[in-house]
């Protein structure tokens, strides 16, 4: 199993969510996803970084900041 990135990212409706998984499928080596829409939570295990998973979301209008990070952001 690759790495695991946690993500915030603003769910707000129908679209924006199939727009976010959309994103995700097309960036490489990913095994898993997932959006948990109570928590506006994503999370991609696979071959990847933190940065990459950002910039896919960023390409797509999306801003998206580290799990761990959130705290500091909101502060």
């Amino acid at each position: 199993m690759g790495n695991v990135v946690e993500l915030k990212v603003g769910l707000h409706c129908e679209e924006c969510i199939k727009k976010i998984l959309k994103a995700i499928k097309k960036i490489e080596d990913i095994e898993t996803y997932d959006v948990d829409t109570q928590l506006n939570k994503v999370i991609v295990t696979g071959n990847v970084t933190t940065e990459q998973v950002i910039r896919a979301l960023q390409k797509i209008k999306k801003t998206a900041i580290p799990w761990d990070q959130q705290d500091e952001a909101t502060s």
